[in-house]
């Protein structure tokens, strides 16, 4: 999430009544979870296993609940609650804003484009040319939307992703300030849902195309020419690179890669990063040719048992 304009060390600190280590003119111009930092990206940490990936990440400035020296080039802000804090500045920046109609007056809907019935539109949503939105679809706010997108019945886009931190008697959640991206000549199925970034963008590439009853998580990014069966879902902060195919109930586990061209057969898990140009199948998902001749051997064992 950028911040137009960019603020201050000195500005963001006062904001959550911080204390802070860096030049009090130091610039921040975004607000970003870990894994989407860039230069220039205020981030936060909150447990030791995880400060050294923050403190050598891309990010600019570092919300953190311990007092440690600040590496160069960087800015510390020293709060008891990171998270707390981090979650009151994507509030501020990104408030709720109720929605007043059907379509919100804020919506850009591109020439060509047909809005069937009961269909709602929320505020700062982008829509293209020559798209079709069926009934009763769903677009959260400040989603964008390409040109000749094809959007079925039921589908949601730009809910907000599952991000919650466990406390001792409850879930704290991170409120979603991203955004969903849909690019061109996209097919979305009927009651397919799509998760907005929690800071930054879900993007969905150009020319894929999903079938019905597909889940796609927060900050997760699908490539160009992609073909998903019913079913797949697909967690949070995972990369699926150009021309993947998923059959049907294919399940992706979060924060990995799927590589160009690879492709999955249905019912499988994957739990972590496939090389691309090869078909995998099997939960945990491996090279589909391996995993065959395993169930092949698996079904000659009640005959060995037999001989035994």
């Amino acid at each position: 999430m950028q911040l137009n304009p960019p603020l201050s060390l000195h500005q963001v600190a006062g904001m959550i009544g911080a204390s802070f280590d860096g030049e009090p003119g130091f610039p921040i111009s975004g607000i970003n979870e870990i894994h989407m930092v860039n230069e220039g990206d205020l981030t936060f940490v909150d447990h030791p296993k995880y400060y050294e990936k923050a403190l050598k990440s891309k990010a600019s400035a570092i919300i953190i609940n311990k007092e440690m020296d600040r590496p160069d080039g960087k800015a510390l802000i020293f709060s008891d609650d990171p998270f707390r804090d981090f979650v009151s500045l994507i509030k501020k920046f990104r408030p709720f804003e109720p929605a007043t109609g059907m379509i919100s007056s804020t919506a850009i809907i591109g020439k060509g484009t047909i809005i069937q019935p009961g269909v709602f539109i929320g505020n700062h949503v982008v829509i293209g040319r020559n798209c079709i939105i069926h009934p009763n679809v769903t677009i959260y706010d400040h989603t964008i939307i390409g040109d000749h997108v094809i959007i079925h019945s039921g589908a949601v886009i730009g809910s907000d992703g599952l991000y919650f931190k466990r406390r001792s008697s409850h879930y704290d959640k991170l409120e979603s300030g991203g955004r969903a991206l849909i690019e061109d000549y996209v097919e979305i199925g009927a009651c397919c849902t799509i998760d907005r970034g929690s800071t930054g963008d879900t993007t969905i590439g150009q020319g894929t195309k999903f079938d019905n009853h597909i889940h796609i998580g927060h900050d997760t990014i699908i490539g160009k020419n992609c073909l998903f069966a019913a079913q797949v879902g697909v967690a949070g902060c995972v990369i699926v690179e150009d021309d993947v195919i998923l059959w049907g109930q294919v399940g992706v586990q979060k924060d990995l890669t799927i590589g160009k061209g690879a492709v999955v057969f249905g019912q499988s898990g994957i739990s972590k990063s496939l090389e691309g140009g090869k078909t995998y199948f099997g939960s945990p998902a491996q090279e589909a040719r391996e995993a065959m001749k395993q169930m092949a051997l698996i079904r000659k064992l009640p005959e060995l048992f037999e001989k035994l």
